[in-house]
């Protein structure tokens, strides 16, 4: 059974930074581009940022120069380093992967729990 398992969130001040994390365990053979979403109360889930398996990356127009993707292959996990935090940042982040469980298997979408992200001003 696969699993992605997001870094506990928290609260913290306008223009500080936090890092997330999110790791993926149980059977996986191959993981291909992961994305980190966020929800917004009321707001629709977007897209914040996402990685290749190649590490190609791209952002949200709201997050650029911000906030960093990067994975690390070895330990299955993609990570979010989020800087300057502004309110509009608060949020729930969700992460996201297209894994491969085994060689013959097809590739499925992945999700983990979320964590709550909150910028106080």
């Amino acid at each position: 059974q696969v699993q992605l398992v997001e870094s506990v969130g928290g609260l913290v001040q306008l223009g500080g930074s936090l890092r997330l994390s999110c790791a993926a365990s149980g059977s996986i053979f191959s993981i291909n581009a992961i994305r980190w979403y966020r929800q917004a109360p009321g707001k629709q889930r977007e897209l914040v940022a996402a990685i290749t398996s190649g590490g190609s990356t791209n952002y949200a127009d709201s997050v650029k120069g911000r906030f960093t993707i990067s994975r690390d292959n070895a330990k299955n996990t993609v990570y979010l380093q989020m800087n300057s935090l502004k309110p509009e940042d608060t949020a729930v982040y969700y992460c996201n992967a297209d894994l491969q469980p085994d060689p013959s298997a097809k590739e499925y979408d992945y999700w983990g729990q979320g964590t709550q992200v909150t910028v106080s001003s």
